[in-house]
Protein backbone atom coordinates (compact mmCIF):
# COMPACT_ATOMS: atom_id res chain seq x y z
CA UNK A 1 0.00 0.00 0.00
CA UNK A 2 1.47 3.41 -0.95
CA UNK A 3 2.13 5.87 1.90
CA UNK A 4 -0.51 8.55 2.48
CA UNK A 5 -0.06 11.60 0.32
CA UNK A 6 1.46 14.72 1.85
CA UNK A 7 -0.78 17.48 0.61
CA UNK A 8 0.63 21.01 0.60
CA UNK A 9 -1.90 22.95 2.62
CA UNK A 10 -3.94 24.90 2.01
CA UNK A 11 -5.01 24.59 -1.64
CA UNK A 12 -7.09 27.46 -2.91
CA UNK A 13 -10.42 26.68 -4.60
CA UNK A 14 -9.73 27.11 -8.32
CA UNK A 15 -11.87 27.48 -11.42
CA UNK A 16 -13.48 23.99 -11.32
CA UNK A 17 -14.41 24.40 -7.66
CA UNK A 18 -15.89 27.87 -8.17
CA UNK A 19 -17.72 26.81 -11.34
CA UNK A 20 -19.09 23.70 -9.62
CA UNK A 21 -20.31 25.93 -6.80
CA UNK A 22 -21.93 28.28 -9.31
CA UNK A 23 -23.72 25.45 -11.09
CA UNK A 24 -25.06 24.13 -7.78
CA UNK A 25 -26.27 27.53 -6.62
CA UNK A 26 -27.70 28.91 -9.86
CA UNK A 27 -30.98 26.96 -10.11
CA UNK A 28 -31.77 27.62 -6.47
CA UNK A 29 -30.81 31.27 -5.96
CA UNK A 30 -31.48 33.02 -9.29
CA UNK A 31 -34.80 34.81 -9.21
CA UNK A 32 -34.90 34.88 -5.40
CA UNK A 33 -35.01 38.06 -3.34
CA UNK A 34 -32.56 38.68 -0.48
CA UNK A 35 -34.35 39.37 2.79
CA UNK A 36 -31.53 39.57 5.33
CA UNK A 37 -27.73 39.79 5.47
CA UNK A 38 -25.37 39.06 8.37
CA UNK A 39 -21.61 39.60 8.39
CA UNK A 40 -19.86 38.16 11.43
CA UNK A 41 -16.26 39.00 10.63
CA UNK A 42 -15.18 42.48 9.46
CA UNK A 43 -12.27 41.06 7.45
CA UNK A 44 -14.74 39.63 4.95
CA UNK A 45 -15.64 43.19 3.91
CA UNK A 46 -12.11 44.49 3.43
CA UNK A 47 -12.70 45.02 -0.32
CA UNK A 48 -15.88 47.02 0.30
CA UNK A 49 -15.18 50.76 0.16
CA UNK A 50 -17.66 51.39 2.99
CA UNK A 51 -18.37 48.27 5.01
CA UNK A 52 -22.00 49.18 5.64
CA UNK A 53 -22.72 49.26 1.91
CA UNK A 54 -22.61 45.49 1.61
CA UNK A 55 -25.65 44.72 3.73
CA UNK A 56 -27.53 47.81 2.56
CA UNK A 57 -26.97 47.04 -1.11
CA UNK A 58 -27.95 43.37 -0.91
CA UNK A 59 -31.09 43.67 1.20
CA UNK A 60 -34.32 43.52 -0.84
CA UNK A 61 -32.42 42.92 -4.09
CA UNK A 62 -33.26 40.06 -6.44
CA UNK A 63 -30.49 37.79 -7.73
CA UNK A 64 -30.96 38.08 -11.50
CA UNK A 65 -27.96 36.00 -12.62
CA UNK A 66 -24.93 34.15 -11.39
CA UNK A 67 -21.69 34.14 -13.37
CA UNK A 68 -18.02 33.44 -12.84
CA UNK A 69 -14.76 34.90 -14.14
CA UNK A 70 -11.66 32.99 -13.13
CA UNK A 71 -11.99 32.30 -9.41
CA UNK A 72 -14.53 35.08 -8.78
CA UNK A 73 -18.25 34.38 -8.37
CA UNK A 74 -20.50 37.28 -9.35
CA UNK A 75 -24.21 37.50 -8.52
CA UNK A 76 -25.93 40.11 -10.69
CA UNK A 77 -28.49 41.93 -8.53
CA UNK A 78 -31.48 44.06 -9.43
CA UNK A 79 -30.60 47.74 -9.46
CA UNK A 80 -27.41 47.16 -11.49
CA UNK A 81 -25.32 45.95 -8.55
CA UNK A 82 -22.84 43.06 -8.47
CA UNK A 83 -22.25 40.87 -5.41
CA UNK A 84 -18.71 39.53 -5.76
CA UNK A 85 -17.40 36.56 -3.78
CA UNK A 86 -13.86 35.20 -3.72
CA UNK A 87 -13.36 31.99 -1.76
CA UNK A 88 -9.75 32.77 -0.84
CA UNK A 89 -7.65 29.89 0.50
CA UNK A 90 -10.23 27.95 2.47
CA UNK A 91 -13.67 29.34 1.72
CA UNK A 92 -16.79 27.56 0.54
CA UNK A 93 -20.47 28.39 0.11
CA UNK A 94 -23.28 26.37 1.67
CA UNK A 95 -27.02 26.26 1.11
CA UNK A 96 -28.83 25.57 4.36
CA UNK A 97 -32.09 25.98 6.22
CA UNK A 98 -32.10 28.49 9.10
CA UNK A 99 -33.00 25.54 11.32
CA UNK A 100 -29.62 23.89 10.66
CA UNK A 101 -26.84 24.91 13.06
CA UNK A 102 -24.16 27.04 11.52
CA UNK A 103 -20.70 25.54 11.16
CA UNK A 104 -17.73 27.21 12.87
CA UNK A 105 -16.20 30.02 10.79
CA UNK A 106 -19.51 30.91 9.11
CA UNK A 107 -18.76 34.59 8.54
CA UNK A 108 -21.42 35.71 6.03
CA UNK A 109 -25.07 34.63 5.85
CA UNK A 110 -27.45 35.84 3.14
CA UNK A 111 -31.08 34.78 3.59
CA UNK A 112 -33.43 34.45 0.63
CA UNK A 113 -37.20 34.58 0.36
CA UNK A 114 -38.46 31.19 1.52
CA UNK A 115 -35.78 30.90 4.19
CA UNK A 116 -32.86 29.33 2.34
CA UNK A 117 -29.53 30.71 3.50
CA UNK A 118 -26.34 31.12 1.51
CA UNK A 119 -23.54 30.72 4.04
CA UNK A 120 -19.89 31.61 3.49
CA UNK A 121 -17.65 29.41 5.64
CA UNK A 122 -13.99 30.50 5.67
CA UNK A 123 -11.65 29.38 8.47
CA UNK A 124 -8.66 31.41 7.29
CA UNK A 125 -10.66 34.51 6.24
CA UNK A 126 -8.64 35.03 3.05
CA UNK A 127 -11.89 35.17 1.11
CA UNK A 128 -14.08 38.24 0.80
CA UNK A 129 -17.46 39.55 -0.32
CA UNK A 130 -18.35 42.94 -1.76
CA UNK A 131 -21.25 44.66 -3.49
CA UNK A 132 -20.21 47.02 -6.28
CA UNK A 133 -21.77 49.55 -8.58
CA UNK A 134 -20.66 49.26 -12.25
CA UNK A 135 -18.13 52.07 -11.82
CA UNK A 136 -16.68 50.50 -8.67
CA UNK A 137 -16.50 47.07 -10.32
CA UNK A 138 -14.51 48.57 -13.20
CA UNK A 139 -11.80 49.63 -10.72
CA UNK A 140 -11.37 46.21 -9.08
CA UNK A 141 -8.95 43.38 -9.81
CA UNK A 142 -11.86 41.51 -11.42
CA UNK A 143 -11.79 44.00 -14.30
CA UNK A 144 -8.08 43.33 -14.85
CA UNK A 145 -8.32 39.57 -15.21
CA UNK A 146 -7.19 37.86 -18.37
CA UNK A 147 -9.49 35.66 -20.47
CA UNK A 148 -11.32 32.97 -18.57
CA UNK A 149 -9.57 29.60 -18.89
CA UNK A 150 -12.87 27.74 -19.34
CA UNK A 151 -15.23 30.07 -21.17
CA UNK A 152 -12.76 32.18 -23.18
CA UNK A 153 -9.66 30.02 -23.61
CA UNK A 154 -7.62 31.88 -26.25
CA UNK A 155 -6.63 30.16 -29.50
CA UNK A 156 -3.07 28.87 -29.75
CA UNK A 157 -1.80 31.83 -31.77
CA UNK A 158 -3.16 34.26 -29.20
CA UNK A 159 -1.43 32.33 -26.42
CA UNK A 160 1.80 32.48 -28.41
CA UNK A 161 1.46 36.25 -28.69
CA UNK A 162 0.72 36.63 -24.97
CA UNK A 163 3.78 34.55 -24.02
CA UNK A 164 6.21 35.87 -26.63
CA UNK A 165 9.43 37.04 -25.00
CA UNK A 166 8.32 36.00 -21.51
CA UNK A 167 11.19 34.52 -19.50
CA UNK A 168 9.19 33.54 -16.43
CA UNK A 169 8.55 29.80 -15.98
CA UNK A 170 5.44 28.61 -17.78
CA UNK A 171 4.06 27.35 -14.44
CA UNK A 172 4.26 30.88 -12.99
CA UNK A 173 2.63 32.33 -16.10
CA UNK A 174 -0.26 29.89 -15.88
CA UNK A 175 -0.82 31.14 -12.34
CA UNK A 176 -0.77 34.77 -13.48
CA UNK A 177 -4.46 35.69 -13.53
CA UNK A 178 -3.73 38.52 -15.94
CA UNK A 179 -2.58 36.00 -18.55
CA UNK A 180 -5.29 33.39 -18.04
CA UNK A 181 -7.91 33.55 -15.29
CA UNK A 182 -8.89 30.59 -13.17
CA UNK A 183 -5.92 28.25 -12.93
CA UNK A 184 -4.24 27.65 -9.57
CA UNK A 185 -1.58 25.30 -8.31
CA UNK A 186 -3.52 22.06 -8.72
CA UNK A 187 -4.80 22.52 -12.26
CA UNK A 188 -1.64 24.20 -13.56
CA UNK A 189 0.41 21.15 -12.50
CA UNK A 190 -2.18 18.81 -13.96
CA UNK A 191 -2.33 20.65 -17.30
CA UNK A 192 1.45 20.80 -17.65
CA UNK A 193 1.68 17.07 -16.94
CA UNK A 194 -1.00 16.27 -19.53
CA UNK A 195 0.83 18.44 -22.06
CA UNK A 196 4.24 16.94 -21.28
CA UNK A 197 5.73 20.38 -20.61
CA UNK A 198 8.44 21.05 -18.01
CA UNK A 199 7.04 23.67 -15.57
CA UNK A 200 10.45 25.41 -15.48
CA UNK A 201 10.44 26.23 -19.22
CA UNK A 202 10.39 29.98 -19.97
CA UNK A 203 6.95 30.81 -21.31
CA UNK A 204 8.37 32.36 -24.44
CA UNK A 205 10.33 29.21 -25.29
CA UNK A 206 7.27 27.09 -26.08
CA UNK A 207 6.69 26.61 -29.79
CA UNK A 208 3.29 26.54 -31.46
CA UNK A 209 2.94 22.76 -31.26
CA UNK A 210 3.77 22.76 -27.54
CA UNK A 211 1.31 25.57 -26.93
CA UNK A 212 -1.33 23.66 -28.88
CA UNK A 213 -0.79 20.66 -26.57
CA UNK A 214 -0.87 22.89 -23.52
CA UNK A 215 -4.08 24.58 -24.61
CA UNK A 216 -5.73 21.19 -25.16
CA UNK A 217 -4.43 20.02 -21.78
CA UNK A 218 -5.88 23.05 -19.97
CA UNK A 219 -9.25 22.40 -21.60
CA UNK A 220 -9.19 18.68 -20.77
CA UNK A 221 -7.99 19.21 -17.20
CA UNK A 222 -10.70 21.73 -16.38
CA UNK A 223 -13.36 19.53 -17.98
CA UNK A 224 -12.22 16.58 -15.87
CA UNK A 225 -12.21 18.67 -12.70
CA UNK A 226 -15.75 19.81 -13.41
CA UNK A 227 -16.92 16.30 -14.27
CA UNK A 228 -15.92 15.10 -10.80
CA UNK A 229 -17.07 18.13 -8.82
CA UNK A 230 -13.66 19.66 -8.20
CA UNK A 231 -10.88 18.63 -5.83
CA UNK A 232 -11.47 18.18 -2.09
CA UNK A 233 -8.25 17.45 -0.20
CA UNK A 234 -8.05 15.81 3.21
CA UNK A 235 -8.83 19.04 5.06
CA UNK A 236 -12.21 19.23 3.23
CA UNK A 237 -11.84 23.01 3.06
CA UNK A 238 -13.68 22.83 -0.25
CA UNK A 239 -17.04 21.08 -0.40
CA UNK A 240 -19.97 21.47 -2.76
CA UNK A 241 -22.84 23.64 -1.48
CA UNK A 242 -24.80 20.49 -0.61
CA UNK A 243 -21.94 19.16 1.54
CA UNK A 244 -20.51 16.57 -0.88
CA UNK A 245 -16.76 16.35 -1.46
CA UNK A 246 -15.27 16.89 -4.91
CA UNK A 247 -14.01 13.58 -6.30
CA UNK A 248 -11.30 14.71 -8.70
CA UNK A 249 -8.69 14.15 -5.97
CA UNK A 250 -8.70 10.44 -6.82
CA UNK A 251 -7.89 11.18 -10.46
CA UNK A 252 -4.98 13.59 -10.11
CA UNK A 253 -2.04 12.72 -12.35
CA UNK A 254 0.69 14.88 -10.81
CA UNK A 255 -0.44 17.15 -7.97
CA UNK A 256 0.16 15.61 -4.55
CA UNK A 257 1.68 12.40 -6.01
CA UNK A 258 5.26 12.92 -4.83
CA UNK A 259 7.37 9.73 -5.23
CA UNK A 260 4.48 7.89 -6.90
CA UNK A 261 4.96 6.47 -10.38
CA UNK A 262 3.99 8.69 -13.30
CA UNK A 263 0.91 7.21 -14.93
CA UNK A 264 2.40 7.85 -18.37
CA UNK A 265 6.08 6.84 -18.16
CA UNK A 266 6.54 5.25 -14.73
CA UNK A 267 9.19 7.70 -13.49
CA UNK A 268 8.61 9.09 -9.97
CA UNK A 269 6.66 12.31 -9.63
CA UNK A 270 8.84 14.91 -7.92
CA UNK A 271 7.91 17.92 -5.83
CA UNK A 272 9.86 21.15 -6.04
CA UNK A 273 9.26 24.72 -4.94
CA UNK A 274 9.05 26.97 -8.00
CA UNK A 275 8.50 30.67 -7.43
CA UNK A 276 7.40 29.85 -3.87
CA UNK A 277 4.76 27.39 -5.03
CA UNK A 278 4.80 23.61 -4.63
CA UNK A 279 5.14 22.08 -8.08
CA UNK A 280 4.60 18.42 -8.95
CA UNK A 281 5.96 17.12 -12.22
CA UNK A 282 7.64 14.20 -13.97
CA UNK A 283 11.24 14.51 -15.13
CA UNK A 284 10.74 11.49 -17.39
CA UNK A 285 8.06 12.85 -19.74
CA UNK A 286 7.72 16.58 -19.15
CA UNK A 287 10.24 18.24 -21.44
Amino acid sequence: MPPPRRWPQPAMPELPEVETTRRCLEPIVVGRCITAVEVGHPRMLRRQLRAGDFEARLRRRTIEGLRRHGKFLVAELSGDLSWVTHLGMSGRLQLASPRVDREPHTHVVVRLVGGTEIRFVDPRTFGFVAAYTPDELAETSLARLGPDALDSLPPTRSLATALAGRTAPIKALLLDQGVLAGLGNIYADEALHRAGVDPHRPGGSLDVEELKRLRSAVKATLAAGLRWGGTSLDDLAYLLPDGRAGEYVERLRAYGREDEACLRCGAPIVREVLRQRSTYWCRGCQR
